[in-house]
């Protein structure tokens, strides 16, 4: 979908256009796989791929509302990629799920006998190919996946995808910001028209001086 086309659309989208547009939500890797092609619009000149706006707000809808369906106990989000690790803890905070920052260890949702088995119903991952391990356990073990799918991401278990750029500190920072407002308001936790407590700003990675990511 055209910008224009996008711009017609703008009372309709869960936040203004211009904010997924400054967040960089649709761009893409210049690499595409055939099961993303549904969810790209365009290519731009220098070769990377756009995904469609429209397509990524109808998915953070559903998902929020999939999401809302759980226990937050038996919700996990994990994120291998350190630009997602404050965006996820500040979703589970808000949501009460369960987060797993940094590389997820074999048999934690396979093997009861580990120390580190996480017992989970359902499964959100921010890069499907990042997040491997967590994803290949939860289709082994029949849990239900949403993953944060970029234009080349594989989506071998993947039960609902959300089309957005998954490397971005600003992309994330938002599709978890609007995911724990709209999983709170399809709770009734938070009112249809209120906003989270927390700012968009505080769910974003900051990287000090000295490179760290924090």
């Amino acid at each position: 979908m055209s910008l224009e086309e996008l711009r017609s659309l703008e009372g309709q989208l869960l936040i203004p256009l211009e904010m997924y547009l400054a967040a960089g939500i649709r761009i893409g890797t210049k690499v595409k796989s055939k099961f993303m092609k549904p969810f790209i619009y365009s290519a731009r000149p220098d070769g990377l791929y756009l995904l469609d706006v429209k397509k990524t707000d109808e998915r953070i809808r559903i998902a929020a509302k999939f999401i809302a369906r759980y226990d937050p106990a038996k919700v996990v989000v994990v994120s291998g990629r350190q630009y997602g690790h404050r965006p996820v803890k500040k979703f589970c905070g808000l949501v009460g799920c369960k987060p797993i920052l940094g590389r997820v260890l074999p048999g934690t949702f396979t093997n009861p006998a580990l120390a580190h088995f996480t017992e989970a119903d359902l499964l959100v991952v921010t890069d499907p190919r990042v997040d491997e391990q967590a994803v290949t356990e939860a289709g082994q073990m029949g849990i239900p996946v949403v993953a944060l799918c970029d234009t080349d991401s594989p989506i071998s278990y993947v039960d609902l995808i959300i089309p957005t750029n998954n490397r971005g500190r600003k992309a994330l920072a938002l599709v978890f910001w609007l995911l724990a407002r709209e999983v709170l308001r399809a709770r009734g936790e938070l009112a249809p028209t209120a906003e989270l407590p927390v700012p968009l700003s505080d769910f974003e990675a900051r990287i000090l001086t000295t490179g760290e990511v924090v």
